[in-house]
């Protein structure tokens, strides 16, 4: 059998994926642009359909002022069985941050929890 490559076509960079409760999930990189991080679902690691974004309401994501390939960078997501993490910076505000959900298809992500201490970007390591 034969796949295509890339998996998503367009505009979705630094794409990371995790499989939660029978499903795959993968967020990208979303820049200065809001809604921010696209989430997608999948079965088969091959067909992906868009399902919403990580960072859908303003108290999430604050884009003022963001300049060009600034905003959200390299997210990664993971599991711990019951919830959903994504962890990710934000180069506008220069902070990384942690969003949750247990239900990825109810666009009813946690607000950020801040991570201090840490300035650079790639927070995946916190994993």
């Amino acid at each position: 059998m034969q796949y295509n490559n890339p998996i998503i076509k367009g505009f979705y960079p630094d794409p990371s994926i995790c499989k939660f409760k029978g499903r795959f999930y993968l967020v990208t990189s979303s820049f200065e642009y809001f809604p921010g991080i696209p989430i997608f679902e999948s079965l088969d690691l091959v067909n992906w359909k868009q399902i919403g974004h990580c960072l859908s309401r303003k108290t999430q994501l604050e884009l003022t002022n963001s300049l060009p390939s600034h905003g959200i960078f390299a997210p990664t997501i993971r599991t711990d069985g019951h919830y959903l993490y994504v962890i990710v910076t934000n180069r506008t505000i220069k902070k990384n941050f942690i969003v949750k959900t247990s239900d990825p298809s109810n666009q009813m992500w946690s607000d950020p929890l801040y991570i201090y201490g840490w300035d650079g970007i790639d927070p995946s390591l916190f994993f």
